[in-house]
């Protein structure tokens, strides 16, 4: 992503959780750890089923005593709804605030001039009531901007930034192996590390207990990863549930279609090595499994 550019996200949705409980709430409940969140660091984190499968993803970023999810926009009331499940008697508040706010990503290179003229190296700042965070994923994906529209605006004159049209940022997610679009898709489809969580830094195998975390525990220790999420490479028209074959051996199936596909695809039997960056077929159509490592 060029400097001096900035991409609008028009799909994400903004969640507000607060009150006395509220990081004891989520510690108990999200993949990675509460503690690590503050005015100065972000994290990139998820809630599992009890059996350690995928339900949905987020970052998490603070302001004073309140925390905040940046998810999808399409999932935001069902987020809500889930956490409400767990809130008994705990003392939180839950709110849906994504109409007061709007989301840029610039690039890793603007934000480090920002970082300067904020005297800081945090990855997480506060430049001029904007909430800029560099992506707890990758830095190959910039930095994230939350804010209200209006203050969104005048960044965007102030800093000298030029809109950009999001499918440079969608295609370069693609390319390095990080789903952005269609990830509803992926609920109670596979577990979390074979979403790739580990590498996206979206667990923190040292926390204690969370929702799935014994089953997530457990594959990780007893190194039990026999599957993992891809993207796929094709001119063809792809559809959900497709298998793709290997030399008569069913190695995945599409979890997300176009424009950006990912399949989850086997890595034994046959072994990964054996296809991988090779062409593979789906109803006799000719499609290549990316390697992402």
């Amino acid at each position: 992503m060029e400097k001096d550019k900035i991409i609008i996200l028009e799909d994400r949705g903004l969640i507000s959780v607060s009150g006395l409980d509220a990081k004891d709430f989520l510690q108990n409940i999200l993949t990675n750890d509460m503690s690590k969140v503050s005015d100065t660091n972000s994290l990139f984190a998820a809630i599992f089923t009890p059996q350690g499968k995928y339900l949905y993803e987020f970052f998490l970023f603070k302001s004073k005593n309140c925390y905040f999810l940046d998810c999808d926009d399409e999932l935001t009331e069902e987020i809500i709804e889930h956490l409400t499940k767990y809130r008994l008697r705990s003392k939180v508040e839950i709110k849906d605030i994504s109409l007061e706010y709007s989301f840029g990503i610039i690039s890793l290179e603007k934000f480090k001039e920002l970082q300067s003229a904020n005297k800081t190296k945090n990855e997480t700042i506060l430049f001029e009531e904007n909430h800029l965070f560099i992506d707890p994923r990758t830095n190959k994906l910039g930095a994230r901007i939350i804010s209200s529209l209006e203050r969104l605006r005048l960044i965007i004159k102030k800093l000298n930034l030029i809109v950009d049209d999001n499918k440079n940022y969608l295609n370069k997610a693609y390319l390095i192996g990080i789903p952005i679009k269609g990830t509803k898709n992926l609920k109670n489809q596979l577990f979390g590390l074979e979403a790739n969580f580990e590498e996206l830094k979206a667990i923190d195998f040292k926390k204690g207990c969370y929702v799935g975390q014994e089953n997530t525990a457990r594959m990780k220790l007893k190194n039990k990863l026999r599957r993992k999420l891809l993207p796929i490479e094709t001119n063809a028209k792809l559809k959900i549930g497709d298998d793709i074959t290997f030399n008569n051996f069913k190695i995945g199936k599409i979890l997300i279609s176009d424009p950006y596909p990912f399949a989850l695809i086997n890595l034994f039997s046959p072994n990964f090595s054996e296809f991988k960056n090779k062409e593979v077929l789906i109803d006799g159509k000719k499609i290549r499994v990316k390697n992402i490592s």
